[in-house]
C-alpha cells in the first residue's frame, strides 16, 4: 500500500545479506551488475508490485604485489573490485625496459592469464583482463624484441612484438597505418 524502504545491512563475512521478512539473499561472487536481479529474485518470492534499487557504498581492500619491471613495484592496498589493468596503473606500469605485451597475473604460484596491453591500448579490448584477488601478484617482464617503425605512418615508435613472427600488419596498425601519401 505505502511505499517502504530498507537499507540494507552490511555483508557478512559469509557473502549474504539479511533481508527483513526475505531472510538471508547470498551475494558472494556477484559483480555489481547482477546484484539488483539477485535481490529482486529473492524478494519477488514473498511480494509483488515493489521496486528495488541496489548500490555499493563500501568496497573492501585487498594487498596486492606488483613485481619485475615496474615503475613502481611492490606491493598495494587496491579496492577488491580491481582487475589487473587498474592495478597496473596503480603502479605507475612498466618502465620503458618492461613489457608491454605479456604482464602476467599469478594466483597461488601459478600463471592464471596473461595480458597484452597493446589489445587495451590500441583496441580498447579487455577480454583476459581478470578480477584481482589477495595475494595476487602482477609480473612484468622485461620487454620482449622491438621494432622501430619510421616512414610515412601515423605514429612512428619503437614498439614491442609479442612474437619474433608477428606479422608487419600488425606493428602498422598499431601504428595507426599507412598515411594516403
Amino acid at each position: 500500500t505505502g511505499v517502504q524502504t530498507c537499507a540494507l545491512p552490511i555483508l557478512d563475512r559469509n557473502g549474504q545479506l539479511s533481508l527483513p521478512r526475505v531472510g538471508p539473499v547470498n551475494v558472494s561472487g556477484l559483480k555489481h551488475s547482477e546484484l539488483e536481479p539477485a535481490l529482486f529474485k529473492s524478494v519477488s518470492r514473498l511480494f509483488n508490485q515493489f521496486e528495488l534499487s541496489a548500490s555499493v557504498s563500501r568496497v573492501r581492500t585487498i594487498q596486492i604485489y606488483v613485481v619485475g619491471h615496474a615503475r613502481r613495484p611492490g606491493a598495494y592496498m587496491v579496492s577488491g573490485a580491481n582487475n589487473i589493468i587498474s592495478s597496473l596503473f596503480e603502479s605507475g606500469g612498466p618502465t620503458s625496459s618492461g613489457s608491454m605485451r605479456q604482464i602476467n597475473l599469478v594466483r597461488s604460484g601459478a600463471v592464471v592469464a596473461q595480458i597484452d596491453l597493446y589489445d587495451f591500448i590500441f583496441k580498447g579490448s579487455t577480454p583476459k583482463d581478470l578480477r584481482i584477488e589477495s595475494g595476487d601478484v602482477i609480473v612484468i617482464p622485461p620487454s620482449g624484441p622491438r621494432v622501430a617503425l619510421l616512414g610515412a605512418v601515423d605514429q612512428p615508435a619503437i614498439y614491442e612484438l609479442k612474437s619474433k613472427t608477428e606479422p608487419l600488419s600488425n606493428l602498422i596498425q598499431f601504428a595507426g597505418g599507412l598515411q594516403a601519401l
